[in-house]
């Protein structure tokens, strides 16, 4: 990722999110504005009987064999307005279960606006075409930043972003796109962005040091339609704030976007082609 070319339309890409706008971890512990941020991670460890799900996107989405937890979290809260988004990770089938717009119904039921499985041992993409809880049809869980990543000092993979406008395309690994406009200056859903090697991170504090290297070499996937710059990490207590405002003084301009075309090895899977 670190080595693949520039975009040809890096720079119209960047200007279109902004380039004077600064990066932003949309996520942390404690509270903002009396709720929690960032998308939490509920732990599957012990078998949860299936469970029932409805949809308004019943076409779009997974519609059976979700294991959700009668506790499983919901993104700032249950009484938020957001986006609601709930992920469950099933350690005993390694699989992810991901709602958007996820409300609990009566008898462990939910109903959700979309919702996908990903079996997180396997490299298959979502149907052409088909959203999943983002609007570019990826898997939430693995792009997020988590804290014990973080701590161990190495993030080891691409981080969900928000841009505010994307084009009507998407290009792989994405899946789907809910583009403004037939814009050819606007990210498509799927766009990989690169923090510029000359980017000094030498002095971070550790957790956004963390990020801010990942962001150089993994970069960041453009995953849906939001405030720009808006990385997306999980909700944990183990998150320093003041380290991660770090990551605020990084602008738009330091980023660029990359050509990841020679990395695909099929159109229908999320492996890379050898080197």
């Amino acid at each position: 990722m670190d080595t693949l070319p520039v975009h040809p339309n890096s720079a119209a890409y960047v200007a279109s999110i902004g380039s004077a706008q600064p990066l932003h971890p949309d996520f942390g512990s404690g509270l903002v504005e009396g709720q929690p941020f960032g998308i939490p991670i509920t732990v599957s460890d012990t078998a949860v009987p299936e469970t029932k799900v409805s949809f308004d996107y019943a076409e779009e989405s997974d519609k059976s064999g979700y294991r959700i937890p009668p506790n499983a979290k919901i993104e700032n809260g249950p009484a938020s307005d957001g986006d609601r988004h709930v992920i469950v990770w099933d350690r005993d089938l390694c699989k992810s279960y991901e709602l958007f717009d996820a409300r609990k119904q009566a008898d462990n039921a939910w109903h959700a606006g979309s919702g996908a499985i990903f079996d997180l041992r396997s490299n298959q993409l979502r149907p052409d075409g088909w959203t999943s809880a983002d609007a570019a049809g990826l898997a939430i869980l693995p792009g997020l930043a988590r804290y014990e990543e973080a701590a161990s000092g190495s993030i080891d993979h691409a981080i969900r972003i928000t841009v505010p406008r994307s084009d009507q395309s998407y290009i792989w690994p994405a899946r789907h796109q809910a583009g403004a406009a037939a814009d050819a200056s606007l990210p498509p859903m799927g766009l990989r962005l690169r923090l510029k090697s000359s980017v000094d991170t030498s002095q971070m504090a550790p957790q956004a040091k963390a990020v801010a290297e990942a962001l150089k070499k993994y970069g960041a996937i453009v995953a849906d339609n939001g405030s720009p710059w808006y990385i997306t990490g999980e909700e944990n207590s183990g998150w320093d704030n003041a380290q991660l405002d770090a990551l605020k003084d990084i602008k738009g301009s330091d980023f660029e976007a990359v050509d990841t075309s020679g990395m695909q090895q099929s159109p229908d899977s999320g492996a890379v082609a050898p080197k």
